[in-house]
């Protein structure tokens, strides 16, 4: 798989910074981050390299000549998929910035859940207020990319996790999150703002014509299902039938002051670190910057509530990893309190140092669900000190590695037998409680056992 890619105007990058860079110093940056500046290019640019695609000299004019970077970003690290995320990054990094905290403000918005039907197709959603938000032109666009690169990965096309986001002062509280018969459910959706389809319909219509392929893709999550998702507010307006399209009804402009945003899911996991990672990123432009209001989720089933949480969690948590092993693992010698102090630059603090020092303690915050293991921790410190002041060493040990003999026998008995004309299939090796907990030190989690 090829790492996203974030696209982002240099001049814009920029003025979210504060500094300006040449493409070498910034490529420099990019290195000593752990991101790579793959391309310098422009959208007129790509579109004469196109191959696939060729403009007349009139329609090339058209597009911007305005410098682009295309900066690659590690597959897991979804806060830095859009401008607000990595430059808040960098800027944290470069010491420009405090790493922001975030709170969640208590609201008295609710989502009502009618559990049996939504089971039956895609049975979780989480949601949150962003309150006296600031749209431009700029901001507007980079959220509505923002949510189709966590579409394209997190959420795996949609089929975990899919993003509505509304304007909140064109529909009105409470909402409700139901499953209905296709014919049953009618809107205008997004695509056309003044034509209503029934569902059905209007899955049949993404699946066939030429101007709806970019959702073409999706349909088949829902199309043979007996029920569709749908939220509905208390009107019965149709904010969404996700995972597909929104209503037009409730779409985001310029003009936009209250955002609703809502996260259905096949996987509650996934679908909170969605939500906090949107919140996080856009939550900038609030009135009151970094905050967020709750929505209280409730699952219904026959009348009577069965389940209930609220969103989002901006889930912030403590991690650790010994000094030891952090020195080791990266190659220097620092002391813990110099160790310490790095954290804070890789957006990991409060950091604290436990057990006379030789335990380091991070706060991992809500956009951080890459952090999975003490060696993710040393790779942030080693990013934090800096990769080019690492010294490089010669080895101590000097050995050739050999094969195990299990492994040796294995190799051969798989030739024999596949030149026997059996096929092999992998065992579930991703699945052995042994590799996974036991050989880790990690208590098994109620999920497994």
């Amino acid at each position: 798989g090829k790492m996203p890619t974030l696209a982002v105007e240099r001049d814009i990058l920029f003025n979210h910074l504060g500094r300006s860079y040449t493409d070498e110093e910034f490529d420099e940056l990019c290195f000593e981050f752990g991101v790579e500046l793959d391309e310098v290019t422009s959208e007129r640019e790509e579109a004469t390299k196109s191959v696939t695609t060729k403009l007349s000299k009139a329609e090339l004019s058209k597009l911007s000549s305005a410098v682009v970077y295309k900066i690659d970003v590690p597959a897991n690290r979804y806060d830095l998929l859009c401008v607000e995320g990595l430059s808040r990054a960098l800027k944290v990094f470069l010491g420009d910035l405090d790493a922001p905290t975030y709170q969640v403000l208590p609201g008295n918005l609710t989502m009502t859940v009618q559990k049996q039907n939504v089971d039956q197709i895609r049975p979780l959603v989480v949601c949150a207020v962003l309150r006296d938000i600031t749209f431009t032109q700029e901001i507007y666009d980079s959220f509505i990319d923002f949510q189709d690169q966590l579409h394209r990965n997190l959420c795996r096309n949609r089929s975990l996790v899919a993003i509505g986001t509304h304007d909140l002062d064109s529909i009105t509280g409470p909402f409700v999150y139901d499953a209905r018969e296709g014919t049953s459910i009618t809107f205008c959706p997004l695509t056309h703002a003044n034509q209503e389809f029934n569902a059905r319909e209007l899955l049949e219509f993404y699946e066939t014509d030429a101007s709806a392929k970019h959702l073409k893709p999706y349909v088949g999550l829902i199309k043979e299902s007996p029920v569709y998702p749908v939220i509905y507010d208390v009107n019965e307006t149709v904010l969404s039938l996700p995972p597909i399209i929104n209503g037009d009804k409730s779409k985001i402009t310029l003009e936009t002051k209250n955002v609703f945003i809502e996260c259905t899911a096949t996987d509650l996991t996934k679908a909170n670190i969605v939500l906090d990672t949107v919140v996080a990123m856009f939550s900038e432009y609030c009135a009151i910057p970094y905050s967020v209001e709750s929505v209280q989720v409730k699952y219904q089933e026959n009348g009577d509530v069965v389940r209930e949480y609220t969103t989002p969690v901006m889930h912030t948590r403590k991690e650790t990893a010994t000094v030891d092993f952090c020195n080791s693992l990266i190659g220097i010698n620092l002391t813990p309190e110099a160790m310490k102090d790095l954290c804070y630059k890789v957006q990991l603090g409060p950091a604290e140092l436990l057990d006379n020092d030789t335990v380091l303690q991070v706060t991992v915050p809500p956009t951080r669900s890459d952090i999975l293991h003490p060696v993710d921790i040393a790779e942030d410190i080693g990013i934090a000190y800096g990769y080019n002041n690492i010294v490089k060493r010669v080895p101590a040990t000097n050995t050739v590695g050999g094969e195990f003999p299990l492994n040796k026998i294995g190799d051969l008995l798989r030739d024999e037998i596949g030149r026997a004309g059996y096929i092999e299939i992998l065992t579930h090796g991703l699945c052995s409680i042994r590799d996974n907990f036991t050989a880790l030190r990690r208590t098994e989690t109620a999920a497994v056992s």
